[in-house]
């Protein structure tokens, strides 16, 4: 068992593990009037020479636009943001590093329930299709929430969940409140040293097929499907224009279109943009300009926001957030907050899952997607 408050990042693709403990202060704002001082904490660590690693809800989003700010208000059960200021990471991960005691991911998670059924799904659908049918947004990403119970070691449960899909942005987070466990596969941004910036949104999702020549052609069938680049293309575009913001005017580049990353249940489509940072960006200039990420939100994304608060269920919380590190250097990396599951102190655990919605998108295609975006938690087990 690791003891807390921790932060740790495993990119499962190389078995890399960055481990931060200790931390010297915890920066965390469960209300509105603190979170822009948080930020602002923030910044003066990083100028301190401290290392800061934890999350940003997706509530948080709405207040970097005044007119969205009241959704923020609301029964949040994670801070805005919480983030952990350390002098470096931990030198020793070998106790983390390695399965010494995996659970059983039915051990570990159980009751898995998603919050509606396909009829309650299809309802919320229509009334977003109509607004789409109406022109308020082109693309919206709606999403419901799988509640459930948890028991264990979160450290263990956490390895319990690698094999099935082995992910570049796992992390588990305990700062104190809730736990964090998420298995993210999407890059929200990273910033280097000399101050590119790059993001790597996500979307489009099919299911594996049962062999090679199966995933070959539904990886062909995806590059050719309309549906599938439309949605991917839109998030692009606007997520081009979310970096050029910040960004220097002649740098914005998009290296790659349409690539396809294949994991242990599904292929997923992601493009990557990247441009290089204006002079003296601070931490609350890229959040504002980028957060939350555009794959999760839709396009227009503000428009998006507030009729996406209107259809789901509750606040989203730490789910389809961000999750990351930023170093003195200004090296920053977060992953965007899906495949991410909040684990409370009385036993509950729940995560969302959900995909966007365009046009010509059906409620019942759009339900299996999220079914099957579940089993990242639930295995082959049927969901209740």
């Amino acid at each position: 068992m690791l003891n807390a408050p921790y932060v740790l990042f495993r990119d499962d693709t190389t078995g890399t593990v960055t481990l931060f403990t200790e931390p010297e202060e915890i920066i965390v704002a469960h209300e509105v009037d603190a979170f822009f001082p948080a930020l602002e904490r923030m910044q003066a660590a990083r100028a301190d020479g401290r290392y800061l690693a934890g999350y940003m809800s997706y509530e948080a989003g709405y207040l970097f636009e005044p007119k969205l700010a009241p959704l923020a208000e609301g029964q949040r059960q994670t801070p805005l943001l919480c983030f952990g200021v350390f002098k470096s990471p931990s030198g020793g991960t070998s106790e983390v590093s390695k399965p010494l005691n995996i659970m059983a991911s039915d051990e570990f998670l159980s009751d898995l329930k998603p919050s509606w059924s396909f009829t309650e799904y299809e309802q919320q659908f229509n009334r977003l299709h109509q607004h789409l049918r109406q022109g308020d947004c082109y693309q919206a990403n709606l999403t419901m929430p799988v509640t459930g119970r948890w028991r264990g070691d979160p450290l263990a449960g956490f390895w319990s969940l690698i094999d099935r899909q082995p992910v570049k942005y796992g992390a588990l987070i305990d700062l104190g409140g809730p736990v964090v466990l998420s298995r993210s596969p999407e890059l929200f941004f990273s910033v280097d040293a000399e101050g590119w910036i790059e993001t790597h949104p996500m979307k489009g999702t099919v299911k594996r097929g049962s062999s090679v020549e199966d995933d070959a052609a539904l990886m062909a069938a995806m590059r050719k499907d309309e549906k599938t680049l439309a949605e991917n293309r839109m998030i692009v575009d606007l997520l081009r224009n979310d970096i050029s913001r910040i960004t220097e005017v002649g740098t914005l580049d998009v290296p790659k279109l349409f690539d396809i990353e294949t994991y242990p249940t599904v292929h997923q489509m992601v493009s990557h943009v990247r441009a290089r940072l204006s002079p003296n960006m601070s931490i609350a200039d890229i959040f504002a300009a980028l957060f939350p990420c555009g794959s999760v939100t839709g396009a227009p994304k503000m428009r998006a926001m507030e009729i996406l608060h209107d259809l789901e269920i509750g606040p989203r919380d730490v789910y389809c957030g961000a999750i990351g590190s930023i170093s003195p250097s200004g090296d920053m990396r977060f992953s965007v907050a899906i495949r991410t599951i909040t684990l409370f102190e009385d036993g509950r655990a729940t995560f969302n899952v959900g995909g966007g919605i365009v046009f010509d998108s059906t409620a019942q295609s759009e339900y299996d997607e999220c079914l099957l975006k579940a089993k990242f938690a639930a295995g082959e087990r049927k969901l209740a």
